[in-house]
């Protein structure tokens, strides 16, 4: 046990001051709390924050990886009843998808200890719901996402900008736009975040950025997708040519029989890896409005998660697919902080380019684009790349990063 709490106060010694969005947003009395999100996007920085704000030199919280060689000789739940009886309050249990039958091993916590609150971190892959052990009465469970543009630029220029909600952009974004532009120069900041600013790692410098997202890739597709979902080895070579071809491609209606014949991966076996994919992170999958979200129903639209993975994985990257993969990227985030609640669904319109919330319709474009596409179409925006400050119903692109 004193080897870990060295090895904490290591870790804590060294830890970013730089707090994401989430960190506010959870009520860390709560006796069991589940933080689910990308390799790469700060879970193991948010545990140790915690630790170091509530608990500076006190025996009472441990953090712990479950990656570690010990815990594939000892039992967590054993490990959870000495720390418990040693006075311990607060265990935060970091890459529990890695320990086999976790969530019987939390369950069991949370029965037999009820002086001792547990957080657990782990893949975005895991699906709490479908578990051995029912942890959906028991666990809190958030997403932590990537940075959201408005925190890109809160951490690189020092600022406090808040977040917004789809309606107070949607009501108010004149005068959101251009009270930042007093600021700053939005369209700058926004090229380098789709760039290299979507990932917390990118504090530690540019010079190795796309190297380290290429390797988030990689682990992602090597060893959480195969470890989580059972994937065979010699399936992940044939995940990652699909990757690729995700990503050179235009993000229109895709040809699933194509994929599926230039990655020699059966057309069933396609559908499943694609929600795989998305369920990690890698990609965000759009379906027509009304066509509900079964693994088999095709997607109108594949889009990479976020734009650095285009950038690190593509030579050449397509404006169109950037523009709308962002606009999907930081909708979606914004409202699904809560994996069991999808406040903001995206679906692909039958009238511009997507609908949102069953309600909104936006033509995403340049700064050129024009409305005949969404003529007569209630509650209708276009949203257009390269301005600074938008007019009735054109909005900047911008502008919808900055709602969490």
């Amino acid at each position: 046990m004193e080897n870990f709490f060295r090895e904490q106060q290591r870790l804590i010694e060294s830890v970013s001051p730089t707090k994401r969005y989430l960190y506010d947003r959870i009520d860390w009395k709560e006796r069991c709390i589940g933080i689910l999100g990308a390799r790469g996007t700060g879970k193991t920085t948010l545990m140790l924050q915690h630790i170091k704000e509530r608990y500076a030199g006190s025996d009472k919280a441990l953090y712990i990886s479950v990656d570690s060689p010990f815990f594939q000789a000892h039992d967590l739940f054993e490990f959870a009843r000495e720390f418990h009886q040693l006075g311990g309050e607060v265990l935060l249990v970091d890459e529990i998808h890695k320990y086999p039958d976790w969530s019987t091993h939390v369950k069991a916590m949370y029965d037999s200890f009820p002086g001792l609150r547990v957080v657990f971190s782990g893949s975005s892959l895991l699906q709490i719901s479908k578990q051995k052990a029912d942890l959906s009465r028991r666990a809190i469970v958030f997403s932590l996402h990537g940075l959201s543009l408005r925190e890109y630029v809160n951490f690189t220029l020092n600022k406090e900008y808040p977040a917004y909600s789809l309606e107070e952009i949607l009501a108010d974004h004149q005068r959101i736009a251009g009270d930042i532009c007093n600021e700053i120069k939005p369209l700058r900041q926004f090229r380098d975040y789709l760039q290299g600013g979507y990932y917390p790692f990118f504090l530690e410098g540019e010079s190795f950025y796309r190297l380290k997202v290429r390797e988030v890739i990689n682990h992602i597709l090597e060893v959480d997708l195969p470890f989580v979902n059972r994937i065979e080895p010699r399936q992940v070579s044939k995940i990652k040519k699909l990757l690729y071809l995700l990503t050179v491609g235009v993000p229109f209606v895709p040809n699933i029989a194509k994929l599926a014949e230039a990655t020699d991966i059966s057309r069933p076996r396609l559908y499943e890896y694609l929600e795989k994919l998305q369920d990690a992170r890698l990609l965000n999958l759009v379906r027509s409005q009304g066509r509900g979200y079964e693994v088999l129903t095709k997607p109108e639209k594949i889009l990479l998660e976020n734009s650095n993975l285009m950038y690190a994985i593509a030579d050449e990257v397509n404006t169109g697919s950037l523009r709308e993969l962002f606009f999907v990227n930081q909708v979606r985030n914004a409202g699904t902080i809560h994996p069991q609640l999808i406040e903001s669904t995206v679906e692909v319109s039958g009238r511009g380019d997507f609908i949102v919330k069953g309600k909104y319709t936006f033509e995403i474009g340049g700064k050129g684009k024009g409305f005949k596409q969404i003529s007569g179409v209630e509650n209708a925006y276009v949203v257009a790349d390269d301005i600074e400050v938008g007019f009735k119903n054109k909005l900047p692109l911008w502008v919808f990063g900055f709602m969490y």
